[in-house]
């Protein structure tokens, strides 16, 4: 049995499409299409079934997942292993992060980083969500978390408050207030979806729920509707930048707590320990925080 069939059969067992599928191998939707087609002629049975939205386990299909899970479980431990060995100062090194701190942060200390060490070469992966640093679809993760995964290890490299943030535009139809006390005069942004539940957001929902006129489910997007005058908000302080004004602090206990993270099989290896080691002391020194 070829292992790359496997590897196609996981990933649309794990996107439920092709396209799905096809983005995470890297490869052209009509090859997945393809070598699925040809790896149930060659096991003589149907995998999936075809429904309106995706692909669906067959019962073959499910017997067939919890093998291929142990068979790819072993390669990943196998190259963690191989990988670890590695002392060379060179190679590529993935590092996930969240929009605002890969939009304003990363850039600046990457390109610092190459001109010591260009022949470590970095992809960045600008995402919320949380990557399998499992079986390597990223090495490095930037994380604001109060308890990062117990499967990962690494550096608290920062403790970032939270503040109450205006505008100019807003400063001239409304003014600004003092402290947190004057919010229940003001127009406030609050925070929809999974954001509702960040203290800072739940404490807004509770106190003041009646001033929020506006709500999104990203703090970049927040800012911008800050910049524009809609309202006042709370945001963490890595997302001070020009347009927006830090008005006070907000003093409710709300901090959030920047992790550099890795998988603990590769923490020795060179080129990861190099970028840790940088992003550690780029952050700590970061005076926009």
């Amino acid at each position: 049995m070829d292992w790359n069939s496997l590897k196609i059969f996981l990933a649309i067992a794990d996107t439920g499409s092709l396209s799905g599928a096809a983005k995470v191998l890297d490869i052209n939707h009509s090859t997945v299409f393809r070598r699925l087609n040809s790896f149930e002629r060659e096991i003589g049975g149907r995998l999936f079934e075809r429904v309106i939205h995706g692909y669906r386990l067959t019962a073959m299909g499910e017997e067939l997942l919890v093998v291929a899970q142990n068979i790819a479980n072993s390669f990943d431990d196998l190259d963690r292993h191989i990988v670890g060995k590695d002392i060379r100062p060179k190679g590529v090194v993935r590092i996930t992060a969240p929009n605002n701190i890969a939009y304003h942060y990363l850039p600046r200390y990457i390109a610092e980083f190459n001109l010591t060490y260009p022949d470590i070469r970095i992809e960045l992966l600008v995402s919320n969500q949380e990557f399998n640093m499992t079986n390597r679809q990223a090495d490095i993760a930037v994380r604001a978390t109060p308890s990062p995964p117990q499967h990962l290890v690494g550096r608290e490299v920062r403790v970032i408050n939270w503040g109450v943030y205006g505008s100019s535009a807003y400063k001239d139809m409304h003014g600004l207030p003092d402290s947190i006390d004057d919010l229940k005069n003001h127009s406030l942004i609050g925070a929809s979806g999974d954001m509702r539940g960040l203290p800072a957001f739940m404490w807004l929902d509770k106190n003041l729920p009646d001033q929020i006129i506006t709500r999104c489910d990203d703090l970049v997007s927040m800012s911008y509707f800050i910049e524009s005058g809609q309202g006042l908000g709370l945001l963490p302080d890595d997302q001070q930048r020009s347009g927006i004004k830090r008005l006070f602090t907000f003093e409710s206990g709300e901090t959030s707590n920047l992790w550099v993270l890795i998988h603990p099989d590769l923490r020795n290896v060179e080129r990861y320990k190099l970028v840790m080691q940088h992003l550690t002391i780029a952050f700590s020194n970061e005076k926009r925080l």
